[in-house]
């Protein structure tokens, strides 16, 4: 997205309240933030990717149960690519649909092994790999290439929208208002703070039922929050 397009999608988000958002989030995530073993400084960008591979449409605590024992079984990308289907199903069965789970990481893996564990640069030959799509992408290039980019899923789109307002169109991956929100948001000194922030408080405070408002940090100034 172009950058005059990307201003007029938010020329009618005060600046001043995306950094108050930034601001409350970073509070929140200082002490209320999760812990998990890819977020460690020590760990590399393969552990990262992978991790972003098997949490799509999974809760991160299913994920956690069984990472680390994934990780000391498969330490590289060529560990991962000469695995067979019924080793990965050992780990994969927790999280369903392991068949083609395992397909698709196999597959990635074989690639990854071939470029000795470097993504390609751009988006286009990224989106171009097995399995890859938007999220992923977004998530090679920022904890890859140090490029911010938002994790962009429904989680993170519920959080978003319920403080600045809804979407226009039903898949998250092409509407032009999400897309662009997301990608200003993040775009800040801290980036990967910021979407694990805002992952986190979608799983434990902003939920997609019963939200816990009262004890939320960004109430004031939350569209939700404020009712019609």
């Amino acid at each position: 997205m172009n950058k005059h397009k990307n201003d007029a999608l938010m020329e009618n988000v005060p600046r001043g309240k995306l950094a108050r958002f930034r601001r409350a989030l970073l509070g929140w995530y200082a002490k209320n933030g999760r812990n998990f073993p890819w977020r460690l400084k020590s760990a590399s960008k393969y552990e990262i990717i992978v991790a972003e591979v098997l949490l799509q449409r999974t809760r991160a605590e299913t994920v956690t149960g069984f990472y680390r024992d994934f990780i000391k079984e498969f330490p590289s990308w060529k560990k991962l690519a000469g695995a067979s289907e019924k080793d990965l199903a050992i780990f994969l069965r927790p999280i369903g649909l392991w068949r083609r789970r395992s397909a698709s990481l196999s597959a990635l893996a074989q690639v990854m092994s071939r470029r000795n564990g470097r993504f390609p640069r751009h988006r286009e030959e990224i989106e171009a790999l097995p399995g890859v799509g938007q999220y992923i992408a977004n998530a090679v290039l920022m904890f890859c290439h140090d490029e911010p980019q938002p994790l962009l899923d429904v989680n993170m789109a519920r959080v978003l929208e319920r403080v600045f307002g809804p979407r226009q169109l039903a898949d998250i991956r092409h509407d032009p208002y999400l897309q662009s929100l997301s990608s200003t948001v993040v775009n800040c000194r801290n980036p990967r703070e910021i979407n694990w922030a805002i992952l986190d408080l979608a799983a434990t405070t902003c939920r997609e039922n019963a939200p816990r408002c009262n004890d939320c940090h960004l109430r004031s100034i939350c569209l939700y929050q404020a009712g019609p």
